[in-house]
């Protein structure tokens, strides 16, 4: 029986985008092979919120599918943390790894490393690789790292090990259509582009803000980080939108000290900050919402980027809020109806247009059926497999 590898950092129970992408993909590659191939993946156990804790065990076996979990020390998601983890995942991967040889490797990569990873077992295999890249590594490395000595020197290796990851893949899917363009150098392997989806448990939710209220609440959920920016745009927004519009911030990351001190420099009290809760509670939350919020931080790799809440709360009808710019911003205006767009950081444009905004709700029905998570699963699955 032949033998699949797959490589994603985060899988279920964890909370966030790459374990909710990868634990239905994984299921439905295991399901198209079922009977012909074994699926082995190599995860983490759930890391990605320091405030989040779950149960999960280290091995299981789900018919042809065999998860490996390994634990790694408790950490705040700072860039240090970031790197003593995947070290820990590097290596405990490759130890697994060494007494099997595999058909077809595959990596589900925001992290450039995951990805690498990849490439180094599927060289030592001779097996094909199929990359699945969530994110462009180097970009947000240009952005995010301020010291230019530091920047420099990283970029130098991330570079190299980009090139030869890269270069080296039979196949790789881009999650947004905006990455196409930085793609372009790396000419050896064929592309495709299966964006992020609607999971099964968005397709049927249900809104019940009170339409004519008092008090309109405006829900964030997911990660706290440089990356979403939250500190630059919510505090001030919050103190000139006043008592009559409440900020519901649930999650935690990197940047949340920022964020508390940014309220209590502004001296606000209509931001109210709360830890992860698993998905059928923020289902609830979001229902009762009166508008559903997204932000990105004014960085160059953002402008390429396609975020998964796009997926996650366009498929609710209550109104959008989303401050991004680049083709997230495109991709909104083409699929979606009922939202409020601004660039990053633009507490102006963002307060006038919802103060502005005259409320109603919308069934995407139309976005619904076109992006089901469980459709774009089946072709990606599909995709993967023909490298087998």
């Amino acid at each position: 029986m032949k033998k699949i590898l797959y490589l994603s950092f985060y899988f279920e129970p964890d909370l966030c985008a790459g374990s909710f992408r990868n634990t239905s993909l994984v299921k439905e590659l295991a399901k198209q092979v079922d009977g012909e191939a074994e699926v082995v993946l190599l995860t983490t156990k759930p890391n990605r919120y320091s405030t989040f804790k779950t149960e999960a065990k280290s091995t299981e076996l789900i018919g042809n599918l065999k998860i490996h979990r390994i634990e790694l020390s408790a950490h705040k998601s700072g860039f240090l943390d970031q790197i003593k983890s995947f070290r820990k995942y590097f290596s405990e991967v490759k130890k697994i790894t060494k007494t099997d040889k595999f058909d077809l490797v595959i990596a589900s990569s925001s992290r450039l490393f995951t990805a690498y990873l990849g490439f180094i077992i599927a060289k030592r295999d001779a097996s094909s690789l199929y990359l699945d890249i969530r994110d462009i590594f180097v970009d947000t490395l240009k952005d995010v790292l301020k010291n230019p000595i530091i920047r420099l020197g990283t970029l130098i290796v991330t570079r190299f090990v980009e090139k030869r990851t890269f270069s080296n893949a039979n196949h790789i899917n881009l999650i947004s259509e905006g990455f196409n363009e930085y793609f372009k150098k790396y000419n050896s392997p064929k592309y495709s582009n299966f964006t992020n989806g609607i999971d099964n448990a968005f397709l049927k939710v249900d809104a019940n803000p009170k339409i004519n209220s008092d008090n309109y609440t405006i829900t964030y959920a997911g990660n706290i980080g440089e990356g979403q920016g939250l500190h630059i745009i919510i505090p001030k927004a919050a103190k000139l939108l006043g008592d009559k519009y409440t900020f519901q911030i649930i999650g935690d990351g990197g940047a949340k000290q920022k964020l508390l001190a940014a309220i209590e420099r502004e001296g606000v009290k209509n931001v109210k900050i709360s830890n992860p809760v698993k998905r059928k509670e923020l289902i609830e939350i979001y229902s009762k919402s009166h508008f559903l919020f997204m932000h990105l931080n004014d960085f160059d790799a953002f402008k390429k980027v396609l975020p998964s809440k796009v997926f996650e709360l366009g498929s609710y009808p209550q109104p959008l809020v989303a401050g991004v710019s680049g083709y997230a911003n495109s991709f909104i205006k083409e699929n979606l109806s009922n939202y409020i767009l601004f660039e990053p950081g633009d507490v102006e444009s963002f307060v006038n247009q919802i103060t502005n905004y005259k409320y109603y709700l919308s069934n995407r029905v139309d976005f619904k059926f076109k992006y089901k998570r469980e459709n774009i699963n089946k072709a990606l699955a599909s995709s993967m497999l023909s490298y087998l």
